[in-house]
């Protein structure tokens, strides 16, 4: 009895470690990626909107299906960088809430971006991807509005490929 016993508990370890090995051996770690932030002052373009709801929201003269749209220049180190456009279309006319997606064109790539405009002066955007050396990016970043007509983006991107 006390040799069927042993043999049951040897036999129960040989299976736990096979059955481990495998598994560790197969979880493999994967490197942290790598990411580096970039800075624009941004000079806003003028404001323009296309009215297309028949009936707006009285105190902000939007409604949903309207769209605004933009094209902003972006400057580093007091020099042109680059520009950035695209278009918003208005979800909540009460809040003129709008879904933005927008393409920030550099002399090195582009780099594309969603974000939910609510009202100034700070704005989250989600890095969907981009073209160049940007083709890989991810991450996020955030567009300030100073109310002057300048603002600040603050890119922070992840390269998942290192």
């Amino acid at each position: 009895m006390r040799k069927a016993a042993l043999a049951i508990a040897a036999i129960t370890v040989v299976v736990a470690v096979a059955g481990t090995v495998p598994i560790a051996s197969a979880s493999t770690a994967k490197p942290a990626a790598t990411s580096k932030s970039l800075v624009f002052s941004v000079q806003f373009s003028p404001f323009f909107a296309l009215h297309f709801h028949p009936n707006p929201d009285p105190s902000t003269t939007f409604g949903p299906g309207d769209e605004i749209t933009f094209h902003d220049q972006l400057f580093s180190d007091h020099q042109h960088a680059g520009d950035e456009g695209g278009s918003c279309v208005i979800i909540d006319g009460s809040q003129a809430l709008a879904n933005c997606t927008q393409v920030i064109r550099l002399q090195q790539g582009t780099i594309t971006a969603q974000f939910l405009n609510a009202p100034a002066p700070r704005k989250q955007l989600a890095v969907t991807g981009g073209t160049g050396i940007y083709r890989d990016a991810g991450g996020e970043g955030t567009l300030v509005e100073f109310g002057n007509g300048t603002g600040r983006l603050t890119l922070h991107l992840l390269d998942p490929r290192t």
